[in-house]
C-alpha cells in the first residue's frame, strides 16, 4: 500500500517517455533492415514487454540508461524465430498491433496475454483470414493464434472499439507482397493513427489516406529503414502532473512536444477552460493552482484523460461533465465504473449514465482505496489526495508500472514539506 499525504507541490519534472510511441518504434525497428538507435526510451511494463517480443521475432536488442538499439530483420523469417510464443504482458497495443506483424510469416504464433487484458476483446483480429492468414482467438478474447503470411488485399476495420489493431495493418501491410485497401467504419481515437502514420513516414513507410482517415491504401513490397528516432514526452502520463499542478500549487512540466500527435495533449484545454493557469515555454509548461470551475469535455478520442480529469473535477466548483466514456468498460479495468466506486471513497460524488458521467467537485477526503490494478485509477487518486483532507492509501499501488514506473516518486520529489 501506498498513502499520499495532502501537500502543497512546487518545482518541476520531466514527463516521462510515451510508451504509445515507443512501441510503435520498437516494432518499426524490428521490421527495418540494420540498427535503429531509440532516445529518451520508455522502460514502463508496457514498453519492456514490446522489447522482448521484438527480440522474440528476431532483433537484436540492447538497452542503455538513454537510449535502446535495435538491430531489426529487415523483412521477418519463416522460420528460426526463438521461440512461438509471444507474450504481450498487459499490453492491449501489443496484442492488436503485433498480431498482423506476426502474421507477415509462415510460422505459427501463439500470442499471450496477462492479467486484465485476457478479458479485453479482441474479435477485430479475426480479419485477417481475410488477408490469408490463418487467425483464431478465444471466442474473441485472448491467446490469439496466427499462421500467415497475409499477402495484403481489400478489407474492412471497425474502429468504434479501438485504433490499436488499424495500427497494426498500418504497419504489417507495407511489406505484404500485395496492395493493401481498408475502409475504416467509425474510428474512435484518430490521433493515435495520425501518430502511427507519422512515425511510419520517418521510418521510410508511405501510407495513402483520405482526410477522414476511412480510406487507406498501402502499397505492398515497401522498405522500412533503420533511424535514430527519439522519443517525446508522453502526454497521458503528464495529464496527471499537470492537473496536480492545477489543483496543489504550481508544477514545471518539462519535454511535451506541442506539435505531438498524441491526443492526450488536449489536457490543456481542459485546464485552460477549468480557470487554471497554463502559461507555455517551448516544450516546457507551467501550470499554477487557481479558483476551479465546473468543465464539460468529450473525451471520445482521449479516453485515457478521464482518470485525471476526475481528479481535477474533483476541485472545482460544481458539476463538471465528461462525455464519451462507453469505451473504459474495456480498459485494464471497468474504468468508469471503478472511478465512481473509489471516489465515492473519498467523498467525491461520480454519476454514470450510458456514455457519460456527472462529477460533483469538494474536497477529497483521504480513505483506502483500490486501484483495481489500474495505473490510471491509481494516479488519479493520488493527484486528487494531493488537495485533499488526511492521506490516501492506494492498494496495489505498484500497478503504476505499466506506464509510468517513477510516478510516486517524482511526485514525492515536488510534495512541499511543512
Amino acid at each position: 500500500m501506498k498513502a499520499i499525504n495532502s501537500s502543497q507541490i512546487s518545482g518541476s519534472i520531466k514527463a516521462p517517455a510515451s510508451k504509445s510511441v515507443m512501441i510503435r518504434a520498437a516494432a518499426a525497428s524490428l521490421l527495418a533492415a540494420g540498427t535503429s538507435h531509440l532516445l529518451n526510451p520508455s522502460f514502463c511494463a508496457d514498453s519492456l514487454a514490446a522489447l522482448r517480443i521484438v527480440e522474440t521475432m528476431g532483433a537484436d536488442v540492447k538497452s542503455g540508461k538513454g537510449s535502446v538499439s535495435i538491430r531489426g530483420t529487415g523483412a521477418l523469417a519463416t522460420e528460426g524465430f526463438k521461440k512461438n510464443i509471444i507474450s504481450c504482458g498487459e499490453s492491449g497495443l501489443c496484442m492488436r498491433m503485433f498480431t498482423p506483424i506476426a502474421g507477415l510469416t509462415r510460422y505459427n504464433f501463439i500470442i499471450e496475454a496477462l492479467g486484465s487484458l485476457c478479458s479485453r476483446p479482441m474479435e477485430t483480429l479475426e480479419t485477417l483470414s481475410l488477408m490469408g492468414a490463418t487467425c483464431e482467438t478465444s471466442g474473441g478474447y485472448p491467446p490469439v493464434t496466427i499462421r500467415g503470411p497475409i499477402r495484403g488485399g481489400a478489407i474492412t476495420v471497425d474502429g468504434s472499439k479501438t485504433s490499436q489493431f488499424l495500427t497494426g495493418l498500418l504497419m504489417a501491410a507495407p511489406l505484404c507482397q500485395e496492395d493493401t485497401s481498408i475502409e475504416v467504419i467509425d474510428l474512435k481515437s484518430k490521433p493515435y493513427v495520425e501518430m502511427t502514420i507519422d512515425l511510419l513516414k520517418r521510418f521510410g513507410i508511405t501510407i495513402d489516406h483520405d482526410e477522414d482517415l476511412r480510406f487507406f491504401r498501402i502499397k505492398g513490397n515497401q522498405r522500412y529503414e533503420a533511424q535514430t528516432y527519439t522519443i517525446e514526452g508522453d502526454w497521458s502520463g503528464a495529464a496527471f502532473l499537470l492537473v496536480a499542478g492545477a489543483i496543489a500549487g504550481s508544477l514545471w512540466v518539462k519535454g511535451l512536444r506541442g506539435d505531438s500527435f498524441q491526443a492526450d495533449k488536449t489536457i490543456l484545454e481542459v485546464l485552460t477552460r477549468a480557470g487554471a493557469s497554463v502559461e507555455i515555454t517551448g516544450d516546457d509548461i507551467l501550470v499554477k493552482k487557481t479558483d476551479l470551475m465546473a468543465f464539460e469535455f468529450d473525451a471520445t478520442e482521449c479516453p485515457d484523460l478521464v482518470p485525471p480529469l476526475v481528479a481535477l473535477a474533483a476541485h472545482c466548483r460544481g458539476k463538471s461533465v465528461i462525455h464519451g466514456i462507453e469505451r473504459l468498460q474495456h480498459k485494464e479495468s471497468n474504468r468508469s465504473a471503478a472511478l465512481a466506486s473509489e471516489f465515492s471513497r473519498l467523498s467525491i460524488k461520480v454519476e454514470l449514465f450510458n456514455d457519460k458521467m456527472e462529477i460533483y467537485g469538494g474536497k477529497p477526503i483521504g480513505n483506502l482505496v483500490d486501484s483495481h490494478n489500474d495505473h490510471r485509477i491509481a494516479m488519479a487518486c493520488a493527484v486528487a489526495s494531493l488537495n485533499g483532507e488526511r492521506p490516501v492509501v492506494i492498494e496495489n499501488y505498484q500497478c503504476v508500472a505499466k506506464s509510468y514506473p517513477d510516478f510516486f516518486r517524482d511526485i514525492h520529489s515536488v510534495q512541499v514539506t511543512s
